[in-house]
């Protein structure tokens, strides 16, 4: 299992641990006047600031923590509804639960991300906000959520964890809502082992995030200043060891990027048309990040037998990424198990349309590696011509046989 960002991996990342180390000063914090605390994560905030065009990044242990951050950030609390999609990683429900919201299941659509309509129909006077999840890498249609948020008065989370750099009409993914979410884990296209990133346009979603990462304290605290909420937080902040590898790391983002669509480009190139296979549907092609490519096939029982033969699986049985797999938690008494109780739409079968194309979705690996999410077959960040003409030649066998 790997991802694009774990690919990458080289010099830049060895040459920012070493300066982190010989300096001796793991905490992101440390005297300003000393040349030997090297400021990594500071510097990964502002480099990413500046890589996404927004105000404020702020550094974290993980996408998931991120998330919460957010939610919390913008006020989302006991009882307040949280739209979220039913094929999304069982994280972005567990933010939601955490900050003591009621997680809403929507519909997923043939791009795969929120379906504006049934997201539409799901609204109610309890509801307070949107987690818009850029799953597989491409964009949700930021458009029709946006304006949907607007008329109802909702606030708008970017699940960024599975898409860093995409864009969509040329916005980085994240810069659309109220604050965005990333991931830094091994499978991701950043990779730093584990840690997450928030961004956000907004000074006091900053401000709050910022006090509730770090036990209340204002941002970029140089002593123990307190949040002026007085807001008492927890502890998420990001070492400086992990900083140094994901400074390094963000650096070579667009060019991990470019080799993803490269790769994907050529595969494409060489597949012949398939009779019953379609590719998903992308609400801006140019601005998905090419680590899958996705098929959607007319029949699930087609589907599922091509998996077999490639030896992966469908993206109905992507484990704790599809709604329907996460609710025997609830037979456990933790918080977090307790979640189904509380949520609305949340039996298997209640979503009908996710459910059938789930079923008949399979992806290939271009750069995330990852069995776990049904993409167990494939291609990595740097397959050669060859191995990228097996896997079209794997592919098409899987899908003509039995049919010709």
């Amino acid at each position: 299992m790997s991802g694009p960002g774990s690919d990458s991996f080289g010099d830049e990342e060895r040459t920012e641990i070493l300066e982190v180390l010989e300096g001796g000063h793991l905490s992101r914090y440390g005297d300003e006047d000393d040349p030997l605390f090297r400021r990594k994560v500071l510097t990964l905030e502002r480099e990413f600031a500046s890589t996404c065009s927004v105000r404020h990044v702020l550094a974290t242990t993980s996408g998931t923590a991120s998330l919460l951050l957010a939610l919390l950030a913008a006020g989302i609390g006991e009882g307040d509804e949280v739209l979220v999609p039913g094929y999304t990683y069982v994280a972005t429900i567990g933010a939601v639960v955490h900050a003591r919201g009621v997680p809403v299941l929507v519909e997923v659509d043939d791009s795969l991300t929120l379906d504006p309509d049934d997201l539409r129909r799901k609204i109610t006077k309890k509801s307070r906000a949107i987690v818009a999840v850029h799953m597989l890498g491409a964009p949700c249609d930021m458009d029709a959520i946006g304006a949907i948020a607007k008329e109802h008065g909702l606030v708008v989370i970017e699940d960024v964890c599975q898409a860093a750099g995409g864009t969509y009409h040329d916005r980085r993914l994240g810069t659309l809502g109220t604050a965005g979410a990333f991931s830094l884990n091994r499978h991701k296209i950043l990779n730093a082992g584990e840690g997450g990133l928030l961004v956000t346009d907004d000074s006091k979603i900053y401000e709050r995030a910022f006090a509730l990462h770090d036990q209340g304290h204002r941002p970029l605290r140089t002593s123990k200043e307190v949040s002026p909420d007085g807001l008492i937080g927890l502890n998420f902040k990001m070492n400086e060891l992990t900083g140094a590898v994901a400074l390094a790391q963000v650096r070579k983002l667009d060019g991990i990027l470019e080799q993803l669509r490269s790769k994907k480009q050529q595969l494409q190139g060489i597949l012949p048309p398939l009779p019953g296979v379609r590719k998903r549907r992308l609400n801006d092609p140019g601005g998905e990040c090419a680590t899958l490519f996705v098929v959607l096939f007319e029949r699930a029982e087609r589907a599922a037998t091509v998996a077999q033969r490639l030896g992966t699986r469908t993206l109905a049985d992507s484990g704790w990424h599809v709604y329907a797999n996460m609710l025997h938690v609830a037979k456990h008494r933790t918080p977090v198990a307790r979640w189904s109780a509380g949520a609305r739409f949340a039996s298997p079968g209640a979503l009908p349309r996710s459910d059938d194309l789930l079923r008949r979705a399979l992806a290939i690996s271009i750069g995330v590696v990852d069995a776990g999410l049904g993409a167990g077959f494939g291609i990595s960040l740097h397959a050669s011509d060859e191995r990228i003409a097996e896997v079209a030649s794997s592919l098409v066998a899987a899908c003509r046989h039995g049919t010709q």
